[in-house]
């Protein structure tokens, strides 16, 4: 996927002040869960398949230390085919 980072990057910073909680959250198709979640910080997920079974939405709250951290985390999980953030 591109994006411009550093956009991205001035908008969280623009409206988070670090460090804060920050919510991620992801549709999937089920094939992939477990890469998505082998992925992700040990924190408490929520996840919800969707109603035909194919896809499912994970929703994590975690306390994170910058905007950096929260672009990894994106750069990581957009390897996962298929994967949309939300």
């Amino acid at each position: 996927m591109k994006w411009d980072i550093q956009q991205f990057k001035e908008k969280l910073e623009a409206n988070h002040d670090f460090p804060c909680s920050y919510m991620f959250k992801f549709i999937v198709p089920i094939s992939k869960k477990d890469a998505l979640l082998n992925m992700l910080p040990k924190v408490a997920v929520k996840i919800k398949k969707s109603t035909s079974n194919k896809f499912m939405s994970v929703t994590l709250s975690m306390e994170i230390e910058s905007s950096d951290k929260v672009i990894d985390i994106y750069n990581q999980v957009y390897q996962i085919e298929g994967i949309i953030a939300i």
